[in-house]
């Protein structure tokens, strides 16, 4: 397993640049990796703590001991890296971060050269990132290294008959922080024994979006006290069911706003087209009548979760195809979340749909369905949010558990 392993990562080194003609995402992921080593030497002789999050998602779960490292101890720099473009572009300019920049593939020279370079005081890798090379090196150096937001599954490598090489990389680990109890049973079961059930960090960090300021003049205006439905990080399935819905279906007292994921030119005026209702963009909101308007498409980034203040439902795009967003988000906010039907994989949406503050639908007769009776059923609504509401209240404080052992260790 583990000259096979070594060889995928060899081949990966040579096909990537040659897909990356071809692939913009590609192109990001290899061209921007060649500025990791550059990047780093900022660090030097400094004590680091660095952060490894795969994506955008991840990075949330990192982000609120990153906020809470950088209150109480300011000494030290913070090290953040992605694997993906889709983290790495979004959050290359964190202020909060001394460095954000793209892991290395992991090669054993990269591995090495890597974190004799970094030498991090502590590594942090966030919910289910493993690179054997690097924990291996970390593992040598004896860098203190722990695992935060963990989920473990029955069929990842580590508790297979086959997979001892990836089971070996787990002794990098000081301390295993996992999301559940059955994350800890998995470990427990070859032999990790270091391990805290803490939670998921997200909470701590959608709990905190209620203390900000979320009322967005624009929003508001368009909204009037009408009731609304967001959808956010729509892909084009989703916006299929939005558009059949708002169509066909909706009342002249209901408002929708969309967020789309996509939000390249010819995409949103697809998705523009495509709706009978009045509708204005987020580009256009300076010059067009928000008032009279039925649908509002944002075609920007970065303003979502306030969005999600001013809705009375929400949608959340990704579970029909493409891997469900973030739901907490709305939840937080107390509102009830539909989703799509392939969600098995994100623990709070399998929570959430359980105990009855998400729903799930699968085609445009179980979405309209759930749309009718959330707006008619006042009372089934408030209660749908509720449970969302104190569900993320139940899941607060991994935050503090994790400070709490860095305490010890810093």
């Amino acid at each position: 397993m583990k000259v096979v392993y070594q060889f995928a990562v060899f081949l990966a080194t040579i096909i990537l640049p040659l897909i990356a003609l071809f692939s913009k995402k590609t192109k990001l992921f290899v061209a921007g990796r060649k500025e990791t080593f550059s990047k780093v030497t900022a660090l030097k002789n400094e004590k680091t703590i660095w952060f490894h999050a795969a994506s955008l998602g991840e990075f949330e779960q990192a982000r609120p001991i990153i906020e809470a490292l950088k209150k109480q101890y300011k000494h030290y720099k913070i090290l953040v890296t992605f694997f993906s473009p889709s983290g790495y572009e979004v959050r290359k300019n964190y202020n909060l971060a001394d460095v954000v920049c793209y892991l290395p593939l992991d090669s054993k020279a990269n591995a090495r050269r890597f974190v004799q370079e970094v030498n991090p005081t502590i590594a942090i890798f966030i919910k289910y990132e493993f690179w054997p090379n690097l924990l291996n090196e970390l593992k040598k150096k004896e860098i203190k290294t722990l695992l935060v937001s963990g989920i473990l599954r029955e069929n990842q490598l580590f508790f297979k008959s086959y997979g001892g090489f990836m089971k070996k990389s787990l002794e990098a680990f000081h301390h295993f922080f996992v999301q559940d109890a059955a994350s800890k049973e998995l470990l427990s079961s070859i032999n990790f024994t270091n391990v805290t059930v803490a939670g998921d960090t997200r909470f701590d960090r959608v709990s905190e979006i209620l203390e900000q300021d979320n009322s967005l003049d624009f929003i508001n205006k368009f909204k009037n006290n009408t009731y609304t439905i967001v959808a956010g990080s729509t892909w084009k399935e989703d916006e299929a069911l939005l558009v059949d819905y708002i169509n066909t279906s909706a009342t002249e007292d209901e408002k929708f706003i969309i967020a789309p994921h996509n939000i390249k030119p010819a995409a949103i005026l697809e998705l523009k087209k495509s709706i009978h209702k009045k509708t204005v963009l987020h580009s256009e909101k300076e010059r067009e009548s928000l008032l009279d308007k039925r649908v509002f498409i944002i075609d920007t980034i970065g303003i979502l979760t306030k969005i999600y203040a001013a809705a009375d439902l929400a949608y959340v795009g990704g579970g029909l195809k493409t891997g469900l967003h973030n739901i907490l988000e709305p939840a937080t906010f107390g509102i009830p979340v539909v989703i799509g039907n392939k969600y098995d994989k994100f623990k709070e949406a399998v929570d959430l749909v359980k105990i009855g503050g998400c729903i799930s639908i699968k085609k445009q007769q179980e979405f309209t369905a759930a749309l009718v009776h959330l707006k008619q059923d006042v009372s089934f609504r408030k209660l749908t949010g509720v449970i969302n509401k104190k569900y993320i209240e139940h899941h607060l404080g991994a935050t503090k558990r994790v400070m709490n052992y860095l305490k010890t260790h810093l």
